[in-house]
């Protein structure tokens, strides 16, 4: 019904910077909130920022005055831009929506993630 794909990881020295993008395809209506959310290994799947469909934000504190989350509405697409990177950033990111689908119907929708990886 929904498919949430994130693209923009990789490999990046401490100090610099990624940007992450998700794009939902399939049944949409509209989207609510979307979001990042990581997995380091070894550790839980931790809150990163959320971004309302008005363009409202929320950050976790470990990421706040380093990353912004931003969308593009008309192409349902949410960005995580990553600045000043860390070891400690280093994780799978995962994209995550609540998605109202053409049948009016709501699901909570993940993407299959993506790695970042920094080096110190």
């Amino acid at each position: 019904q929904v498919q949430l794909v994130e693209s923009g990881g990789g490999l990046v020295q401490a100090g610099g910077s990624l940007r992450l993008s998700c794009a939902a395809s399939g049944s949409i209506f509209s989207i609510n909130d979307m979001g990042w959310y990581r997995q380091a290994p070894g550790k839980q799947r931790e809150f990163v920022a959320r971004i309302s469909s008005g363009g409202s934000t929320n950050f976790a504190d470990s990421v706040k005055d380093r990353f912004t989350i931003s969308r593009d509405n008309a192409k349902n697409t949410v960005y995580l831009q990553m600045n000043s990177l860390k070891a400690e950033d280093t994780a799978v990111y995962y994209c995550e929506a609540m998605v109202v689908l053409s049948t009016r119907s709501t699901v909570n929708a993940w993407g299959q993630g993506i790695l970042v990886t920094v080096s110190s």
